[in-house]
């Protein structure tokens, strides 16, 4: 596919977040402050059906009450109810997702079945899929973070010309606190997890054509 089709991942003009919490020990409610307090100047429409109301911004019961285009879809929800997220997601001409839940191919099992079934909804409809079990995008430059570790659990580099990227989430988030504490900058890290359909070479490609990145780290 084109480079050009990953660059709501870094640019998105508007981004749900499905599984947005209340609860500041849900994945889901780091993933919304990240985005916060990065100065994400996008629109950001919390997507939760027990919540009128997280952080400040309207919350919704799902993608399709919203009424307004979705750039990017950041998920992180259990497992099982994801593909009908992606099929949603689909059907509302959302064009990239960023799947955060783990519990698929990586436990085995009934988990491979359920990546497969991601993967082929997600292809029906033409949606970009992250992950799944990744933890993201940090892009300062485009004001875009959707680790869900608070900054002082994740350190975040200042901008540079750097990009970063890697499967595990684990060892990026590590190469972002040594970044930080030399005083490194990042133009961008992605963690893509186990890349049912961005993989590292679709990376490059798109890194190549990015002019705020000058070296790609992986």
């Amino acid at each position: 596919m084109n480079y050009k089709s990953l660059e709501l991942f870094f640019k998105p003009k508007s981004v749900a977040v499905i599984g947005a919490s209340r609860n500041p020990e849900k994945i889901g409610y780091q993933l919304l402050k990240s985005l916060i307090e990065v100065g994400y100047n996008g629109e950001i429409y919390p997507v939760n059906p027990k919540a009128d109301e997280i952080l400040g911004l309207k919350a919704y019961p799902n993608m399709s009450s919203i009424k307004k285009p979705i750039d990017l879809a950041i998920i992180a929800i259990p497992a099982g109810g994801v593909p009908e997220v992606i099929r949603e997601a689909g059907e509302i001409g959302v064009k990239c997702a960023i799947i955060i839940s783990g519990g698929f191919k990586e436990v085995g099992g009934e988990g491979v079945k359920l990546e497969e079934e991601v993967k082929s909804i997600a292809k029906t409809y033409g949606i970009r899929i992250m992950g799944p079990n990744c933890i993201g995008v940090y892009d300062p430059h485009n004001n875009m973070d959707t680790l869900f570790l608070p900054r002082d659990r994740a350190l975040r580099p200042k901008k540079g010309d750097i990009a970063f990227i890697s499967q595990s989430g684990a060892m990026g988030v590590a190469f972002l606190d040594w970044m930080t504490m030399e005083n490194i900058g990042l133009s961008c890290f992605v963690s893509y997890g186990n890349k049912a359909d961005v993989d590292e070479i679709d990376l490059l490609e798109y890194l190549m054509h990015d002019e705020k990145s000058k070296v790609i780290a992986m």
